[in-house]
């Protein structure tokens, strides 16, 4: 049913996708899915921020970013299941939307966290990639 299940994780905050990646495992056992792995790592190109920063040193944090998630699948997924690195740059919400349509993803599955006031406000990337994305999503609450 599902072939390419899309998880997005954040691979500093440990509590933040340690559910999610059991069910995101559990999925792709049965259904014999790939998964496509994905982080973001924040654009700084606008202007004001941007011109602090080399196009040298944003290379050499994505380089770093992509050795991590290298090592965050090696950690946490069985060898069995067939899965793709992806780093991506940019909003966190519009690069899952992207990256899922791009991949084909008939699933993504991602964690949320009890939302603060300031998410009620301005919507947490759960929200907003449940709200726009045309892919099923599964929210699993840590």
């Amino acid at each position: 049913m599902y072939k390419h299940i899309l998880f997005p994780v954040d691979i500093t905050h440990s509590s933040e996708w340690k559910q999610a990646l059991s069910v995101c495992i559990e999925y792709a056992e049965a259904f014999k899915s790939k998964i496509h792995v994905m982080t973001v790592v924040p654009d700084a190109g606008m202007s004001i921020v941007g011109q602090y920063f080399s196009k040298e040193s944003a290379a050499k944090v994505v380089e770093e970013v992509k050795q991590a998630l290298h090592k965050f699948v090696n950690d946490n997924i069985p060898k069995n299941i067939e899965v793709q690195h992806i780093v991506s740059t940019g909003s966190v919400y519009e690069s899952i939307i992207e990256t899922a349509k791009r991949i084909d993803a008939d699933l993504i599955i991602m964690s949320a966290h009890r939302p603060e006031l300031k998410d009620y406000l301005l919507g947490p990337n759960s929200a907003r990639v449940v709200r726009h994305s045309d892919r099923s999503v599964l929210v699993v609450r840590d």
